[in-house]
């Protein structure tokens, strides 16, 4: 459906998110030439992760409000500006009351789940004493002062903290892989370190050697040009290269006939671009980096054919994109094995912030040897004067018996022995 697809595309597109499921114009193809095409089911077609650490209340919240008609009917009649300034939002005191218990119940879940991180990162970090109300304000997707009742002020601040969040996501996500490479050279380096001359000499001829076998592979085309979609039209789609057709191939590969590429959608398309580059079974082929290819790859389509910027590229951008000098002529594409990362003060930078991190580490961790040592010396101590204890109660009974005095029970009780 048209609205699932967006929101959890593009979450300012909540809105077409909840919009309605539209029917896909049908395909003019010759059959016969198509292979392996199979129809789309009709079944309902699981959306993917956002990404978020709210990803699976949004999800709820807009299976809920796909259920009012009366939201539905609005949504349809909305722009994206109307969405994002929160003015759609009011209409949530218009759903019905099945809907509004339904969403309460929501939050409510989502607060306790909330709650439950706090608790837990806050008995790691062994903190007390600290206001869990007050905590709940670094959340900004619900209002933490109402915790029980979902109302149009959580559905507008859901709207524009998933639009911030996924706005930032691919950001995110090549700061995280700039970092998984500089841990991946700084652990090599460190394991260098580590070896006699002889044996760092064979890793590093034997590094440059798998760099260069990695480098090694056939021409990519450049993502969205002429060449790459014609690539895939004959290779997956099974069709004749000379009978490519743009629109056709747009609706080949709009899989949930929504009208839409979306990013998923997109990056499918740059499977076989990227099987030239990386295959799994290669000791050089990284697939961290294959991923973060397939990213740069679907941004650099997306910044050149989704000129509306929703992060959804319909059959009109899609066609004046083909019209473009770029699509016949690009440029080459330079992959990852032909970028530079970072720099070397980059890596000390995060080398040092790493030191600092271990540090810390190694300190709590003296901590908690500490910790236990004197908790071992407290038991070990209360385990001694058990003993005496039992020493002193076995003393006094030994006397007891001397003196003619019967035992005493575990209770102090008198013990007398039956005669025969």
């Amino acid at each position: 459906m048209r609205w699932r697809t967006v929101l959890l595309q593009y979450c300012f597109l909540l809105i077409t998110c909840l919009l309605t499921a539209l029917e896909a114009v049908p395909i003019d193809i010759d059959k016969t030439k198509v292979q392996n095409i199979h129809p789309v089911e009709s079944a309902k077609i699981e959306p993917p992760d956002t990404g978020l650490y709210y990803d699976e209340y949004l999800k709820q919240v807009i299976d809920v409000l796909e259920t009012d008609k009366h939201f539905r009917e609005k949504l349809q009649k909305a722009d994206i500006e109307e969405i994002k300034s929160g003015r759609l939002s009011k209409e949530l005191d218009l759903v019905s009351h099945h809907v509004r218990t339904k969403l309460d119940e929501l939050k409510r879940q989502e607060v306790g789940r909330l709650r439950m991180l706090i608790k837990a990162k806050l008995d790691s970090l062994q903190d007390i004493g600290m206001d869990h109300q007050a905590l709940l304000k670094q959340f900004d997707h619900l209002n933490h002062l109402n915790p029980d009742k979902f109302e149009s002020t959580d559905l507008d601040m859901l709207i524009k903290a998933a639009t911030s969040d996924l706005e930032h996501y691919d950001k995110t996500r090549h700061e995280e892989f700039k970092k998984y490479e500089m841990m991946k050279e700084h652990e090599r380096r460190e394991y260098l370190k580590t070896l006699n001359e002889e044996k760092r000499k064979e890793e590093e001829s034997k590094f440059e050697e798998m760099k260069k076998k990695h480098e090694n592979h056939p021409k990519v085309n450049h993502p969205g040009s002429k060449d790459q979609l014609k690539e895939v039209w004959e290779e997956t789609d099974g069709l004749d290269p000379n009978d490519f057709d743009p629109k056709t191939f747009f609706k080949l590969h709009d899989v949930n006939s929504d009208g839409f590429l979306d990013e998923q959608e997109l990056e499918a398309l740059f499977t076989k671009e990227l099987e030239k580059v990386y295959d799994p079974k290669n000791e050089e082929d990284d697939m961290v980096e294959m991923e973060e290819e397939r990213l740069r790859m679907r941004e650099h389509v997306m910044n050149e054919v989704d000129t509306n910027k929703d992060r959804l590229v319909t059959l009109e951008e899609f066609l004046k994109a083909t019209e473009k000098k770029e699509f016949l002529e690009p440029d080459s594409w330079e992959t990852l094995d032909q970028q530079q990362f970072f720099t070397e003060e980059e890596l000390k930078e995060y080398e040092n912030i790493i030191a600092l991190q271990e540090n810390e580490l190694k300190k709590k961790a003296d901590e908690l040897q500490k910790q236990k040592e004197e908790l071992q010396r407290q038991h070990d101590q209360l385990e001694a004067q058990k003993l005496e204890y039992h020493q002193v109660i076995q003393q006094m009974e030994q006397k007891k018996l001397q003196q003619g005095i019967p035992p005493s029970g575990p209770a102090g009780e008198l013990k007398f022995e039956p005669r025969m």
